[in-house]
């Protein structure tokens, strides 16, 4: 992920001020939320979830569902907008989600969820912003 070119950079610096210290160590440093800890994770109305970093939409509500794992969980992504990478930390393999546009860490995608793809994209809600449907 880092050779790759984003079309939004930022330094350090600069990412250090526009996100919150929650959001820059889930964001920047592939941390993760505690589990239950995000509002968004209880969010139901209808809109597009977006990358807190770049405001790219990433999530339509109407693929989120409840997972029971504490974090929010969505079946697909919009198109284009998150890429995947293997993520082995922790001495497992897991695939990494991040925003394609910014590079922002978001999460992580399993292969238990629900049809229609069987995908579970487990996302950090501090790495979300909610815009409600108008």
């Amino acid at each position: 992920m880092d050779a790759h070119a984003f079309k939004v950079t930022h330094t350090d610096a600069e990412w250090r001020a526009k996100l919150t210290p929650e959001q820059y160590q889930v964001m920047r440093n592939h941390g993760t939320e505690r589990p239950g800890s995000c509002a968004l994770l209880y969010e139901t109305r209808q809109g597009v979830f977006s990358c807190a970093g770049c405001d790219t939409p990433l999530f339509e509500s109407t693929l989120k569902f409840e997972s029971g794992t504490g974090w929010p969980s969505f079946n697909d992504p919009l198109p284009g907008s998150v890429e995947n990478t293997e993520d082995r930390s922790f001495g497992m393999v897991r695939t990494e989600c991040h925003c394609a546009t910014c590079g922002s860490h978001l999460g992580h995608v399993f292969p238990d969820g629900p049809p229609p793809t069987g995908l579970r994209y487990c996302i950090n809600g501090v790495a979300l912003n909610f815009n409600p449907a108008e």
